[in-house]
């Protein structure tokens, strides 16, 4: 391979360089990369589009103007671990604003439909713990919500 890693390709419908730009906004340190349009006499009309490179939490993506073939559906989702509720609030906001929709346990559609999880990284050891109660208890906490509470998660966690 020529370089480190995997680069995630988004399929979109004319609003890649958009979507680009969203994503781009919505973690903090993200870059936009390179933006490459359609010459004269491509497939594409000249100057809309093909496709705009971006890197948010150190991951590579590139947005691809597709077209309508194909969409998003929640078989493939990114996760966020979020360390506190300020942080699952941010990324929850962000991401559900302007035609995005909220699910349970923490999932998510933004307004392209790309399917998140914000994640309370502790939740990930709570509902892996060796005491089948405490991993029980979190696991039921999470299942009734949306968006993420942290102290709610962890009063179940510890039994209160």
């Amino acid at each position: 391979m020529t370089t480190a890693g995997f680069t995630t390709c988004l399929w979109f419908d004319g609003q890649a360089e958009e979507a680009a730009h969203h994503y781009v906004s919505v973690f903090e340190g993200a870059v936009l990369g390179r933006v490459v349009r359609w010459p004269e006499g491509g497939p594409g009309p000249a100057g809309s589009v093909l496709t705009a490179e971006f890197t948010a939490n150190g991951q590579k993506f590139v947005a691809l103007n597709g077209g309508p073939e194909f969409t998003f559906n929640e078989a493939v989702s990114f996760q966020i671990l979020c360390s506190d509720q300020q942080e699952i609030d941010h990324y929850w906001t962000k991401l559900t604003e302007n035609g995005g929709e909220g699910g349970p346990c923490g999932w998510l559609k933004d307004k392209y439909g790309v399917s998140w999880q914000v994640v309370y990284a502790p939740l990930l050891d709570m509902v892996a713990d060796p005491d089948p109660e405490k991993a029980a208890r979190a696991t039921k906490a999470m299942m009734g919500m949306g968006k993420l509470d942290a102290a709610a998660l962890e009063e179940a966690y510890a039994g209160a």
